[in-house]
């Protein structure tokens, strides 16, 4: 059976014209779990995080499994000078998936999208609303359906 999350994903991403592959492998415990049952490699899973800018302002940041937010190269690209990550309950709150299950397509909300500068140009797995189901994209296509602004904005794990 399916969720409410999982089908708003793959709704969303089956509208926004984006080819895409369904994994479905169940929970896992750590990136290199979820890599093998995907099959792809660590630094093909992008992680869907979402930072508050401010008081009701959110963005999600698509960050490669081998990497890690830079938060002073992010604050530049956003010209800010504070963010943080939210919890849990308003991280569910503002998107309407559970944190590890986080992805653009279909949020509750359709806030602005960073990518890092390493996903162009190649095969990645995105989250896709569920625990343990991915949907493997061409990420310049995730890119231009999400318009999202590409920048390096990560640094290696």
């Amino acid at each position: 059976m399916t969720s409410s999350g999982e089908e708003r994903a793959l709704a969303a991403l089956a509208s926004s014209g984006v080819e895409h592959e369904v994994t479905r492998h169940g929970r896992v415990g750590s990136l290199e779990e979820a890599a093998a049952a995907r099959g792809v490699e660590p630094r093909d899973i992008v992680k869907t995080l979402v930072v508050r800018r401010g008081e009701g302002d959110f963005l999600f940041v698509l960050v490669p499994g081998d990497r890690e937010i830079s938060w002073p190269k992010l604050r530049a690209v956003l010209g800010v000078n504070r963010m943080s990550m939210p919890d849990a309950a308003t991280a569910l709150e503002v998107t309407g998936y559970e944190r590890g299950t986080i992805t653009p397509f279909g949020s509750s909300t359709a806030w602005p999208v960073v990518a890092d500068a390493t996903m162009a140009g190649r095969r990645v797995s995105l989250g896709a609303g569920a625990h343990g189901v991915a949907a493997t994209v061409d990420a310049d296509d995730a890119i231009a359906a999400l318009s999202a602004r590409v920048a390096d904005v990560t640094d290696p794990a």
